[in-house]
């Protein structure tokens, strides 16, 4: 079993930045792709960015240039560092930790707010 603990949602006017962070609990970290998802009311939870066990990164056209996924093995935490907020990134911010084999496990979520 595999827990999330994510934070550093909050509210923030249009243009400003923010810093989630995600720990993972277990030895298994530095083996897992880690991911951050979004859900706003009402619409599907899509994926924002993603980190390999190799540092690999891929992150959605949306956020491209604004926002940067990061990772820490030593500390089990992913960062999702974001810059140049818009109102249309408010959502809930969900972190995801995946390993083959094991399943994916999911965060609690944090909430986002962009005000304009």
């Amino acid at each position: 079993q595999v827990q999330l603990a994510e934070s550093g949602g909050g509210l923030v006017q249009a243009g400003g930045s923010l810093r989630l962070s995600c720990v993972a609990s277990g030895s298994l970290f530095s083996f897992s792709t880690m991911a951050w998802y979004r859900q706003a009311p009402g619409k599907q939870r899509d994926l924002v960015a993603d980190i390999t066990s190799g540092g690999g990164t891929y992150h959605a056209d949306s956020v491209k240039g604004r926002f940067t996924i990061s990772r820490a093995n030593a500390k089990n935490t992913v960062y999702l560092q974001m810059n140049n907020l818009k109102p249309e990134d408010t959502a809930v911010y969900y972190c995801n930790f995946l390993v083959s084999g094991l399943g994916d496990y999911w965060g609690q979520g944090t909430q986002v707010t962009v005000s304009s």
